[in-house]
């Protein structure tokens, strides 16, 4: 079995980056974020019916990536994500996809913390307002119960070799447990 391991945060707060250096680290795949393909896409702007259909696509692509992935599937971004900002730009989260946080969970998240610097990127919204957002991921990290490790610091070796140490440590506490 496969386990899925989630990247979520405020935009601009290194997921990507570290989705890629884990699946390199790990010798398998990430899924990218499905937004990024969809809003790049679109020759509108998007709506509140948008992120019920970038949700299942991320789906269906953490879904395609699984049959290639090894023993580990990094995913860059979530529905955390997604309710996150949902809930932020249109003050309420589409049934489904709260169906699916509840019914499909991670097996582990990371959750980057938006102390990098912002980094200017068309489809990106936020540039003031990380950390007033990150007690949001955190909310629904708990109230989804999802596990989940916190990722700090402005020096991307760091934050990964603080991912791979927190990865072994789970790993190894699920063997043992």
């Amino acid at each position: 079995m496969k386990l899925r391991i989630a990247i979520t945060g405020p935009e601009s707060s290194g997921k990507t980056t570290l989705a890629r250096a884990l699946a390199k680290r790990f010798a398998t795949v990430f899924t990218p974020e499905f937004a990024r393909y969809y809003l790049g896409q679109l020759d509108r702007p998007y709506g509140y019916a948008d992120l019920e259909r970038i949700a299942r696509g991320q789906l269906q692509w953490l879904q395609r990536d699984a049959g290639r992935a090894k023993a580990l599937l990094f995913c860059d971004t979530d529905l955390v994500v997604i309710k996150v900002w949902s809930d932020v730009r249109f003050g309420r989260t589409d049934p489904w996809i709260i169906r699916q946080l509840e019914q499909n969970p991670f097996d582990l998240t990371l959750l980057c913390h938006p102390d990098i610097p912002w980094e200017y990127d068309p489809l990106r919204e936020n540039p003031l307002d990380r950390q007033e957002l990150l007690p949001l991921y955190l909310q629904e990290l708990n109230r989804f119960q999802i596990p989940f490790l916190e990722i700090r610091g402005d020096d991307p070796d760091l934050r990964l070799r603080k991912a791979e140490v927190g990865i072994f440590t789970w790993l190894q506490q699920r063997t043992e447990g």
